[in-house]
């Protein structure tokens, strides 16, 4: 192919090699070797004596200079696999003489790679074209700190005439290949090991970052945006796909690129100060926050790149809506982990001083991503008529990704401008859709409602755990009170009637009731959020749904079969021990500031409050216990120690000062007997 001409490689010829010249009795050692190497990959492909067939193929990287040995392979062999250990055995070799070789051979050895796999870019045999490149990626690599600018930047210009499509196609995601080999081998988490100090390695990764990454990024940009059009006027079979898919993967891996570099970007963003990054919050799924500096706003933010890509899904989504195995095809998924990511941008990278800039970029995202998660009910009868679930998913992680990076009042009003309402209570309609799936389903086959409902409630936590110490209402605006309150009561009342369903459920299967409680812990303290930050709503409510059952209980006992009611208080004891209370250092709970904040000191009626109120049925619902036709014929072991355990309890202290809130905390110990002693714990 015109255009990529590759360096001789080092004199030598390890392993049959010969010098620099090319004689006949050369090539016959050169061929007498290839067709040994031919011998043993098919053996071992045959499993005829692999462990002889696997010493011929060490031999080849472990002798001195196989270079010419291997580029003749390279060039001349059928054997596709030869080919790949060719290419290995000059990693192996390079690495191991790398201080032994010249100037000139370090660069011809990578010239060679590099021209190699985008001479045979049209070949079928990917995986040895693919090994090619990352052997020069290795290699670039291993002399990165060796080369002067001028060197790197006469390999890098073949490498962008390549990418921008000079010679066709295959050359071109060849080369986005390339690149994409080259990130890995410079990332510290997915780099290959040399033998190297780790400084040089941090050496590397600092100066790509600093240097190229940008740079790669844009070529990348220029690559997918070129074949656009041809993707979208066309058929989704065009060759363009493989070459813009192969773009937006390399894109969303550099933006996963761990940025360390912007030590000059002090100045505080007010519009993420609110980021929450806490590594103890109840979460679930994965996120990774983008903050590459101020350096790349003109490449991620100035230049249009948001809305090109949104436009480029928008157009594929309507040109195939009626083919439904396109939402699961590579570029789409590709495109939508792209767009998630780019939800996740956060820092210096938008004006310190222009939070508008911050906002209006998450609006545009959140524009093109609504309509993959909106209207809920739509969305989930389609999914569970035979529609993939995966854009459904992805809506949701990019909701997520968006609470990470902002505040609740910004998160609540970015809906604003697109729908009727706010996105908190978006939110919370998309949380019910997906908790109506889930009850319906069944409880023992996880399907994408299970998922859904962990990333939507990573979302609520994202914005609800509280922020240095402030109340919970105080991060909600009074519709995202409302949308809570409404959700946290379809939650109870859904986990009620699972409970209520479950009662005689004894096959012993783990499902969706039957988990541990460590199992449940993660769910239950994000439904606490959810609560708190409508307390003066959700603790009533809990009050009632508590007093109803247990006067059920009370009323029906001897004449039905009480069994549902005591999984309800089962369950409703659990909702309530997490909602009134922080698990603590040691044994004592502690008092959850959006609680705390609520109580109003000094008051004259404090024990009318409603935490006090609710506490109190606990306790007077605790004390039955002590009576033994009640615990014979109502209380269960399960229900007596939830009913103590699970729960602190809210007491009043009085004094000259005022009031506070105190826990006391239950401590049962059960006899032979039967009976139960009770510990009272007062800290402070």
């Amino acid at each position: 192919m015109q255009g990529f001409t590759a360096a001789a490689p080092p004199a030598g010829g390890g392993g049959g090699g010969g010098g620099g010249g090319a004689g006949a009795s050369d090539l016959a050692q050169l061929q007498s070797t290839m067709q040994a190497i031919e011998l043993a990959c098919t053996s071992i492909q045959m499993h005829i004596n692999p462990a002889a067939a696997e010493a011929v193929i060490l031999s080849l990287g472990q002798s001195s200079q196989p270079y010419k040995t291997c580029q003749f392979i390279l060039e001349n062999s059928l054997v596709a696999t030869a080919r790949f250990q060719a290419a290995a055995a000059i990693r192996e070799a390079a690495l191991r003489e790398w201080g032994f070789l010249s100037a000139d051979d370090k660069r011809g050895l990578i010239s060679f790679c590099l021209c190699y796999a985008m001479q045979h870019a049209s070949s079928p045999d990917n995986f040895v074209q693919s090994k090619v490149s990352s052997v020069a990626a290795q290699l670039m690599k291993r002399g990165w700190l060796e080369f002067v600018t001028a060197e790197k930047e006469t390999l890098f210009y073949q490498v962008n005439q390549a990418i921008l499509g000079i010679h066709g196609l295959d050359v071109q995601f060849a080369g986005i290949k390339f690149l994409e080999s080259l990130a890995s081998e410079f990332s510290p988490s997915t780099s290959s090991a040399m033998g190297l100090p780790r400084e040089f390695h941090e050496q590397c990764r600092r100066s790509l970052e600093l240097d190229y990454l940008k740079i790669f990024y844009r070529w990348t940009q220029e690559a997918a945006s070129g074949v656009t059009n041809r993707i979208v006027e066309s058929d989704s079979s065009v060759p363009e796909v493989k070459v813009c898919t192969a773009a937006l993967d390399l894109m969303l891996q550099i933006l996963n690129w761990d940025f360390r570099c912007n030590t000059n970007d002090t100045k505080v963003n007010v519009f993420s100060a609110g980021v929450r990054q806490d590594g103890d919050s109840p979460r679930r799924s994965e996120y990774h926050l983008l903050q590459p500096g101020s350096d790349w706003r003109d490449v991620l933010i100035s230049n249009g790149h948001v809305g090109w890509l949104l436009i480029l899904y928008s157009a594929l989504r309507k040109k195939f809506s009626f083919e439904g195995y396109w939402l699961d095809c590579p570029i789409a998924v590709s495109a939508r982990k792209l767009i998630i990511q780019l939800c996740s941008l956060t820092g210096a990278v938008f004006v310190s001083d222009d939070v508008k800039m911050h906002e209006q970029h998450l609006l545009q995202l959140l524009s093109g991503i609504i309509e993959w998660v909106d209207p809920p009910d739509a969305v989930s009868r389609a999914i569970e008529s035979g529609k993939s679930e995966s854009e459904m998913l992805d809506g949701c992680r990019a909701l997520l990704a968006i609470a990470n990076v902002t505040t609740p009042y910004v998160f609540d009003d970015l809906l604003k401008p697109l729908r009727p309402f706010g996105t908190l209570t978006f939110l919370a309609m998309l949380m019910s859709e997906v908790i109506k799936v889930l009850m319906t389903s069944n409880p023992d086959e996880e399907n994408w409602s299970w998922e859904a409902r962990d990333v939507i409630l990573d979302t609520w936590t994202a914005l609800l755990t509280p922020i240095n110490m402030i109340t919970a209402n105080a991060l909600l605006p009074s519709e995202g009170i409302k949308a809570a309150a409404n959700l946290f009561r379809f939650i109870v009342e859904c986990e009620l009637r699972m409970a209520s369903a479950s009662a005689f459920n004894d096959d012993g299967e783990p499902d969706y009731l039957h988990a541990s409680v460590s199992a449940m812990d993660e769910r239950l303290s994000s439904y606490s959020l959810i609560a708190r930050a409508s307390v003066d709503v959700s603790i009533p409510f809990l009050h009632s749904v508590f007093s109803e059952r247990v006067a059920r209980l009370n009323q029906g006992r001897g004449i039905v079969d009480l069994t549902e009611t005591m999984e309800e208080l089962y369950s409703l004891l659990l909702i309530i021990g997490h909602v009134i209370a922080d698990e603590g250092e040691g044994e004592i709970p502690l008092v959850p500031n959006a609680i705390q904040t609520q109580f109003v000191v000094n008051a004259m009626e404090a024990d009318k409050h409603p935490v006090i109120v609710l506490s109190s049925s606990i306790i007077k619902f605790a004390e039955q216990c002590q009576n033994p036709e009640m615990r014979s014929s109502v209380f269960s072991p399960r229900l007596l120690e939830y009913t103590f355990i699970s729960n602190a309890v809210v007491i009043v202290v009085k004094s000259g000062y005022g009031a506070e809130l105190r826990w006391v905390y239950f401590s049962p110990t059960l006899y032979p007997s039967g009976r139960f002693s009770i510990r009272f714990y007062n800290p402070g």
